[in-house]
Order: structure tokens, then C-alpha cells, then sequence
């Protein structure tokens, strides 16, 4: 990461410092408002924060924009059964050393980009499943009222889709919804 921005309460533990060898650009922010106004230019967030505020600037940074969040812990007892939010990319501790900052900095933005592919992913998938279920149901409706068997309304559909130009999805989404108009 080239560019980060840095979310700090205050400089007391020199983070800063340490990752001028990481990254080219450090921007700074104490507040919501100064990071909405930098959060567009930056290609990861640093949150150098307490535990108790991890999850509210979680929140907080996803909803600005999708970029590697990663937490610098410096928190001398965590509880037992840790909960690290929806959207942590790594954890820094102050221990590391400025290879081992660049590595981790690397490794979250690796993490965010495979999680960002599996969204990605999933997304698709309900998209199928959802147009699969507008399938059946169009199958259903077409062997009702043409007296069809189940592969000659898949094959009407998919004939219509090809005619129409349009995904066999949408064709058998239309039908549904003028049947259930009609009978409905």
C-alpha cells in the first residue's frame, strides 16, 4: 500500500514514524469527518484506536468505502474470546519491525482483495439461485397452461429468451408475474 490512512486517537506510541518506510503518503484523521474527506484517496486504513472504538470506525469506514482495514493493537489484555468485526483485514502490533509492518500491510490487502472475491462470488451465486427459482416457476406455469412437459417449457423458455434477446431469468420472471397477475 502506497498510500494509508491513519485513524489515531494521538501520536504516543510513533506509529506513524514507523510506517513512513512502508508506504509513500500517510494521511492523518481524529475524526469521522476527516477521514469521509480522505478515505477516497487512500488504498488502506491504519486504525491506531483502543478496542472499545474498533467496531464503531468498522462501521463507520465501510460504509465510506471498501478498503483494507487493519488494526494496530496495542492493548496490553484482550478478553478471552475475541471478537474482531466484519471487516478487519490484519492486526499490527508495535513490536514489529518496519519489514515486518510492510509484510502485514501486503498480507491485508491480499486478505481484503480474496474477501472482496468471495462477495463477489456469493453475490453471483444468489443471482443464480434466484434466477433458478423464476425458472422453475415459469416451468411450472408454461406445463399448466399449455399441457407442456417439464424440458419443452425449458426449452420455450430458452427459445424465448434467445428471441427476445433477454436472459432466460427475466423471460421467466415476466411470465410468472403476468400468470400470478392474471390468476392472482
Amino acid at each position: 500500500m502506497k498510500t494509508i490512512l491513519l485513524i489515531e486517537d494521538d501520536d504516543k506510541n510513533g506509529l506513524r514514524d514507523r510506517l513512513k518506510d512502508c508506504c509513500r503518503t500517510i494521511h492523518r484523521a481524529r475524526s469521522e469527518q476527516e477521514a469521509c474527506g480522505l478515505i477516497a484517496v487512500v488504498e488502506g486504513v491504519i486504525l491506531d484506536i483502543p478496542l472499545s472504538q474498533l467496531h464503531h470506525w468498522q462501521a463507520a469506514l465501510t460504509a465510506m468505502r471498501r478498503v483494507p482495514l487493519l488494526w494496530h493493537c496495542t492493548e496490553q489484555k484482550l478478553p478471552a474470546q475475541m471478537d474482531w468485526g466484519f471487516a478487519l483485514d490484519g492486526v499490527l502490533f508495535p513490536s514489529m519491525t518496519a519489514a515486518e509492518l510492510k509484510h502485514a500491510l501486503l498480507w491485508g490487502s491480499r486478505i481484503h482483495q480474496q474477501r472482496k472475491r468471495w462477495g463477489e462470488e456469493r453475490e453471483q451465486l444468489m443471482q443464480r439461485i434466484e434466477e433458478r427459482k423464476w425458472i422453475d416457476q415459469a416451468k411450472a406455469v408454461l406445463c399448466e397452461i399449455r399441457g407442456i412437459s417439464e424440458s419443452e417449457a425449458y426449452d420455450f423458455l430458452r427459445k424465448q429468451a434467445m428471441n427476445e434477446r433477454k436472459r432466460m431469468g427475466d423471460v421467466a420472471a415476466s411470465i410468472v408475474k403476468v400468470y400470478q397477475l392474471i390468476h392472482g
